[in-house]
């Protein structure tokens, strides 16, 4: 696929454009956004999505229309489990509900950074070294192992602070009351850092963990670049809306662990047999293709993804309803039984 320059400029400029008046938004009006607002917001984002898509199949084909659609909604789910740890930090520093548009916003920016250099390093290493989707399919198996062991054990509703963000608690003074948006005030003639940069440093360091998941994962689906990073921009933008829209409803998602384990784990054999399927690693086949290893096509990428993400959200759907009808028959069998009255 080639992208003409000029492409890539307009793209980031149009997404750079976005991202301001956004910001302007925030900046101007601290607010907790309406249900309708939410709506609107994203409803305008995913047809941006899905216009991009079609642009792509018009200009580039199916194939890479089909690459887009795939890593889009893989990174949109993983960006919904990362919606959920943004909810504990949210929770566990008591951030006031009108302050909650400006974390999240810049939770969203330093996601966008950390993802771009991600892309940028994945593109040249992928160019430099095939062997490396070995690694990146070794460790999205990995991975998914370890989210299925998770969701399995069920969902933990406590937030464990990465190392850097104790270290920040640690070294620098801090004042216990929000000032606003301010990341540090004076008191008593003492440089303080306020809990909003504590929750912005706890919201960096997600985003820096979830970035090692999902940019492997989406270099799994296409190894274009403009299509991981036009798949990941669209992933992000709404997040921030559809944090407010759905609230305590990601606690309902009761499987979302479980579908995310299968995706990767998907994901992560599709590259390892792409891999074998190019393979140039001496010991390996004598440093020859290995023939009978297939290669997954898009449309069965694509298809997987969508059946593994409509499965999880049904299962968790019925999982969540069948709990609410057991918690009420033990309410009902525990009320005492009227005696009759003479």
């Amino acid at each position: 696929m080639n992208v003409d320059p000029l492409v890539w400029m307009v793209s980031l400029g149009l997404a750079g454009a976005l991202l301001v008046v956004d910001v302007a938004v925030v900046a101007r009006r601290p607010h907790v956004p309406s249900t309708a607002e939410c709506v609107r917001y994203l409803a305008f984002y995913i047809s941006l999505a899905v216009l991009f898509g079609i642009g792509v199949w018009a200009t580039s084909g199916a194939e890479f229309a089909g690459q887009f659609y795939a890593g889009w909604l893989t990174e949109y789910s993983l960006s919904v489990d990362n919606l959920f740890v943004f909810l504990l930090i949210m929770g566990k520093f008591a951030v006031p509900k009108a302050y909650q548009q400006t974390a999240l916003l810049v939770g969203i920016i330093l996601a966008l950074v950390f993802r771009g250099l991600f892309i940028w390093a994945g593109a040249a290493v992928i160019d430099a070294f095939s062997w490396v989707f070995y690694l990146f399919g070794a460790f999205l198996v990995w991975t998914a192992w370890k989210v299925g062991r998770e969701g399995e054990a069920g969902e933990d509703d406590e937030f464990h602070p990465p190392l850097i963000l104790r270290l920040v608690q640690r070294w620098f003074p801090a004042t216990q009351q929000y000032h606003g948006v301010k990341l540090t005030v004076v008191e008593g003639g003492r440089r303080l850092i306020t809990p909003m940069f504590v929750v912005l440093v706890a919201l960096g360091a997600t985003d820096l963990l979830f970035a090692f998941d999902s940019i492997p994962a989406i270099f799994g689906l296409t190894s274009e670049p403009y299509l991981v990073l036009m798949a990941n921009l669209f992933a992000l933008m709404g997040l921030r809306q559809l944090y407010f829209l759905l609230g305590d409803l990601l606690k309902r998602l009761v499987y979302l662990n479980i579908g995310l384990a299968v995706l990767l784990g998907f994901i992560g054999v599709k590259l390892v047999l792409h891999a074998l399927h190019e393979n140039e690693v001496p010991f390996i086949n004598g440093g020859e293709p290995v023939a009978w290893a297939p290669e997954i096509p898009i449309w069965l990428s694509l298809s997987a993804i969508v059946l593994i993400l409509g499965v999880t959200a049904i299962a968790s759907i019925v999982k969540v309803r069948h709990d609410q009808r057991r918690a009420l028959t033990a309410v009902v069998a525990d009320e005492p039984v009227a005696e009759p009255t003479d």
